[in-house]
């Protein structure tokens, strides 16, 4: 997906907006004024309040394919390092832009809208899938435990994450992220450890 330049300065106005005041408060008429600009011109580029979500979901999502399958194909490293990198990575970007936590961590959002949720499932799925990949392949060359399905292993690595990623946002994102987030990935790679 292609966004133009006006296009992701309005994906990021809105992002803020809601990191800010809520979701409720991000309406066609508060963006436009945020952006010094006519509802008719905002209009221009996202044809409605779902647009502009789904372009946000979609800026994001691209964003983190690129990053994810530069990180997946490193056939040097091994599945722990790959994992840590993964994570790193997911982190050091909530850092730098903590308003998109707001949106993905956003239910309320999702919860009546379709669209919103399949984009939603679409971000989920491809962290799911990488990082299942990522535990199978460690538990085949005796790096993890079998213990666990990769998919069940997944499932509890992405729930303590959005844990630790939600404690940060509620304390105003003062607690250090990424400390806390390789604090909980290094515990559980310990437990997967044969």
């Amino acid at each position: 997906m292609h966004f133009s330049n006006r296009q992701i300065q309005i994906i990021e106005m809105a992002t803020n907006r809601i990191d800010k005041y809520g979701i409720q408060e991000l309406t066609i008429k508060n963006l436009a004024n945020d952006l010094e600009l006519s509802e008719a011109a905002l209009y221009r580029h996202f044809s409605s309040k779902n647009e502009i979500l789904m372009g946000i979901l979609s800026y994001f999502i691209v964003g983190m394919k690129v990053k994810v399958n530069t990180i997946i194909s490193n056939e040097l490293k091994s599945p722990t390092d790959v994992l840590k990198e993964l994570f790193n990575n997911q982190l050091n970007t909530f850092v730098k832009n903590p308003a998109i936590v707001s949106v993905i961590f956003s239910e309320g959002i999702f919860q009546f809208n379709n669209d919103l949720s399949n984009k939603l499932n679409e971000m989920m799925d491809l962290m799911h899938v990488n990082i299942s990949g990522v535990i199978k392949k460690g538990q085949e060359d005796g790096s993890f435990s079998k213990m666990l399905s990769p998919s069940v292993t997944t499932t509890m690595i992405m729930g303590s994450m959005r844990m630790v990623v939600l404690k940060w946002k509620l304390s105003g994102n003062k607690s250090n992220l990424v400390k806390d987030g390789q604090t909980m990935l290094n515990g559980i790679l310990k437990m997967l450890k044969k």
